[in-house]
């Protein structure tokens, strides 16, 4: 492990190999970043066109909404016009029918996290054949299996800033968990330009580059925000992710399924890639507690108001509640509610919860896609032997964005597997879980 660790007070269980992707499953995570970087390019143009009147006024008052004016501003600036996120993170769930979109992350953690386990990994030594001896060729393991390899993730997180000279990487306090990783990466060769920096420093240069590493919402405990903003703003500065509060709202899910969009998406993804999101995403709704016609119905649901989505037996409630985005419950696995885990007591209270925070922090609800049970190996140190834990397990692709205009690319870094332990119903990063990269 590096000196100073990857994440700040946070331990996982070891995998002792990658954790194994079939080749069809591997080739649909390479291409994936394509389609998604085709609908951030399609989510920008939409809510810009709603903006400027173009498009219906309803999308862009819903993304809009509880943001203050000076962010909707910089949103809105001619600087940001065309500006997506460089790094792109679906969380995907593994499920017996593929695997299924439930989240977009334009501020990720763990980039530190698997371009360390990639390198590690990688130089896994040949396997023996159990005297010492080295295995024959054919049952070493492939340190090339492992996705993305041992640079992957260096090469793609440096490839997003261009020519830039130096670049900073401006860590929050609410961030502070992933600051070793970011300190980690850069010690790395090719990134000994870059260094990480917390909220308080002011030294930037032009020409410069800034990776932001801090939540939208978080701003007031950002000192440094504003400057960098400005800075951007008259091109000084290269800012990646830009600060555009639309691509942290989970809502651009539930506007996917939205059917008044359907004219707009089959002409800005094209069919098959409006086709490939619809299959991977799990059907998602905008939690909008404004009343309907008596004769009107939520679609898929057969509910005519919000309130009766607290009349659902458990079975029923193989759904899930969350909060869109700029909030400090949008991340981990904070304001999220799984319908079918809930006393009726306390879905009822999420549900109330979710339509008086309507004007301020929407929620989306979303269908539960249950993940599949796998066995994953982990190494016991306590019993100093592998033993084998019944889990399931969320993917996490990095796809990193180099080039400008219609000449940008996303390419695969890597794929971080986290596998949590079976009788866990929401996935994420605990220390109980086993954290692997992906190989083939």
């Amino acid at each position: 492990m590096p000196a100073n660790g990857l994440f700040a007070g946070h331990d996982w269980r070891v995998s002792p190999a990658p954790f194994p992707l079939g080749a069809d499953l591997a080739e649909e995570l390479e291409t994936l970043g394509r389609v998604l970087l085709r609908f951030y390019a399609a989510v920008n143009l939409l809510y810009r066109q709603s903006a400027e009147g173009k498009q219906p006024a309803w999308i862009a008052a819903l993304l809009d909404q509880g943001k203050p004016a000076r962010l909707l501003q910089l949103q809105r600036a001619p600087a940001f016009k065309n500006d997506l996120p460089r790094v792109i993170r679906p969380d995907l769930l593994l499920t017996d029918h593929g695997v299924r979109v439930t989240e977009l992350d334009s501020v990720p953690g763990g980039i530190g996290l698997t371009a360390w386990l990639n390198q590690v990994y990688s130089r896994l030594p040949a396997a023996t054949d159990g005297q010492n001896s080295p295995a024959p060729a054919s049952a070493r393991p492939d340190a090339g299996a492992v996705i993305g390899g041992a640079d992957g993730m260096l090469a793609g997180f440096a490839s997003i800033f261009g020519d830039a000279r130096r670049v900073h990487l401006v860590v929050s306090e609410e961030a502070a968990t992933y600051r070793p990783e970011m300190e980690w990466l850069c010690t790395q060769p090719g990134l000994t330009h870059h260094a990480t920096r917390s909220g308080s420093f002011t030294g930037f240069a032009d020409g410069d580059a800034v990776y932001r590493f801090f939540e939208l919402f978080d701003l007031a405990n950002v000192p440094n925000a504003q400057a960098i903003f400005e800075l951007a703003l008259a091109g000084r500065l290269r800012l990646t992710p830009p600060p555009k509060p639309v691509f942290e709202e989970k809502l651009l899910l539930a506007l996917l399924w939205n059917r008044n969009l359907r004219a707009f998406w089959h002409q800005h993804l094209g069919q098959g890639f409006f086709e490939r999101m619809l299959r991977l995403t799990p059907y998602t709704w905008a939690v909008d507690p404004a009343p309907l016609p008596p004769h009107a119905a939520i679609p898929e649901l057969d509910l005519t108001d919000w309130q009766q989505l607290k009349t659902l037996s458990q079975r029923e409630r193989e759904l899930v509640l969350k909060v869109s985005g700029f909030s400090p419950q949008a991340w981990g696995a904070r304001g999220v509610y799984l319908g079918s885990d809930l006393s009726h007591a306390d879905w009822s209270a999420a549900v109330d919860g979710a339509l008086a925070d309507f004007p301020t922090s929407p929620y989306i609800l979303q269908r539960y896609e249950k993940p599949k049970r796998v066995e994953a190996p982990w190494f016991d140190f306590a019993r100093a032997e592998v033993v084998t834990m019944p889990g399931r397990v969320r993917l996490c692709p990095y796809y990193f964005v180099a080039g400008e205009g219609d000449a940008a690319r996303a390419k695969l870094g890597g794929v971080l597997a986290t596998i949590c332990p079976a009788d866990k119903k929401i996935i994420h990063g605990m220390t109980d879980a086993i954290f692997a990269p992906c190989g083939v």
